[in-house]
């Protein structure tokens, strides 16, 4: 953790939206991530499960957390089990959560070690009539590993079978997606350190640097500002690289006259930042790698002022898609045949832009969100078009994080990273 304490009331308030969403007579469980072995004795860093960080603010693996509004005893309507710690573990691993700092830093009171799990848990099963389940629903999710999260509900389930079963995932799905205002400066303070990175690599830039190269420069820049990782595996793709939308090997040396495509965001407090940014190796676009660029840009710029409350995302994607269908034909790669005798089920432009436009963002870079309901003030989206030229040797795609507002355009997240042609250029040869 090297992020600055978050104020508490967040966690409280979070907390309390989701116990107001709860049947009656109903308990919610949420388990920390575990720590994933790679071998011997060696592990993954460890990742917060972002729920019960959302709900609580405990960063720390072996964590429960058990909502339970009607319970009859008011001490227990909110509890957190926490890994016991002592010296010798403060000595080998270093602090863990006290009772004291778990209250400070979730606003609970009632702070259990995880030993006495078990025989709690029976004391409030006996009280409740239903318990929420917590299990991956996003629509993107495709796991085969068995979590923590997955061997807890199956003891509990087989302990407990006679309590009815409820799920987390579409409370969550909806709570997530909206932001507060304190998530909100979060989600901007890691697209300020993103921004401190683009900055750097504006300098440095050069013919002969490798891809890695530039992923490390971006990699000081976030550490040095509190950021403990990429919200995402980096894309730095030189050339034709940028051509594979999810290139993400970053070995190849960048050349004279080619463009590279960063797509690239820092963390920060387990909130993501998710930013793409294509830039000229030789510090100038040529005529047509700039036509092209402005082009992505346009049709972001438009995109951008479509992401208003109420908005569906589907109806989105197709308006997006005409805006682009144009720009391919201005540039010479759609012609009329082309969009007449389209398939409108993958329509000409998907053969140059073949990816969504927008996406939520937030503890997760591709964040909870119901894509076919509106959208609405304080989500926050990404605005990543693209134009993908394989037979060109480039493709270049842009990209800002975005929150939508009550009224008129949203808001840019990225307002400060340079974007246009003239201003890129102007950094890189100054």
């Amino acid at each position: 953790m090297k992020y600055h304490s978050i104020n508490n009331e967040l966690f409280i308030k979070n907390r309390k939206n989701f116990a107001s969403k709860m049947a009656p007579k109903s308990l919610a469980v949420f388990n920390s991530n575990d720590i994933y072995p790679i071998s011997a004795d060696s592990t993954m860093p460890f990742e917060q499960h972002r729920d019960i960080f959302y709900l609580s603010g405990v960063d720390q693996e072996e964590s429960i957390l058990v909502l339970f509004p009607d319970c009859p005893k008011e001490t227990h309507r909110e509890i957190l089990f926490l890994k016991e710690t002592n010296e010798h573990i403060a000595i080998w691993e270093g602090e863990k959560l006290t009772k004291e700092k778990a209250f400070e830093t979730s606003g609970i009171k009632t702070v259990y070690w995880l030993q006495d799990m078990e025989k709690i848990m029976f004391e409030i099963m006996t009280q409740c009539d239903t318990v929420y389940i917590n299990t991956n629903e996003h629509y993107r999710a495709n796991v085969e590993t068995e979590t923590r999260e997955d061997r807890f509900t199956k003891w509990l389930k087989e302990k407990y079978p006679a309590h009815a079963v409820a799920k987390s995932n579409p409370i969550l799905q909806r709570l997530r997606s909206v932001k507060d205002t304190i998530e909100i400066d979060l989600i901007q303070q890691a697209c300020n350190i993103t921004e401190k990175g683009f900055r750097r690599i504006l300098n440095f830039v050069k013919p002969g640097v490798w891809e890695y190269e530039i992923e490390a420069e971006f990699m000081h820049e976030f550490l040095r500002n509190r950021s403990k990782k990429f919200a995402y595996t980096p894309i730095v793709a030189s050339g034709n690289n940028a051509n594979v939308l999810h290139y993400i090997e970053n070995n190849r040396q960048c050349k004279a006259g080619d463009l590279i495509l960063m797509d690239i965001g820092a963390e920060y407090a387990n909130y993501s930042s998710d930013m793409t940014r294509s830039v000229p190796v030789s510090g100038r676009f040529t005529p047509r790698q700039k036509d092209v660029y402005n082009a992505v840009n346009k049709v972001k710029n438009e995109a951008t002022k479509m992401l208003v409350s109420g908005t569906i995302w589907a109806d989105y994607h197709v308006e997006v898609g005409k805006i682009m269908t144009s720009e391919l034909q201005n540039l010479g790669l759609l012609n009329k045949a082309d969009v007449q005798n389209e398939n409108p089920e993958w329509p000409a432009y998907k053969k140059y832009f073949m990816h969504g436009t927008s996406h939520h963002m937030g503890l997760d870079t591709h964040d909870y969100g119901i894509l076919t309901e509106p959208m609405q003030a304080n989500m926050v989206f990404t605005v990543e078009p693209g134009i993908y030229i394989p037979e060109e040797g480039f493709g270049i795609r842009l990209e800002d994080d975005v929150v939508i507002q009550e009224n008129g355009e949203p808001f840019n997240l990225m307002r400060n990273i340079p974007i246009e042609a003239d201003e890129i250029e102007a950094i890189m040869n100054s």
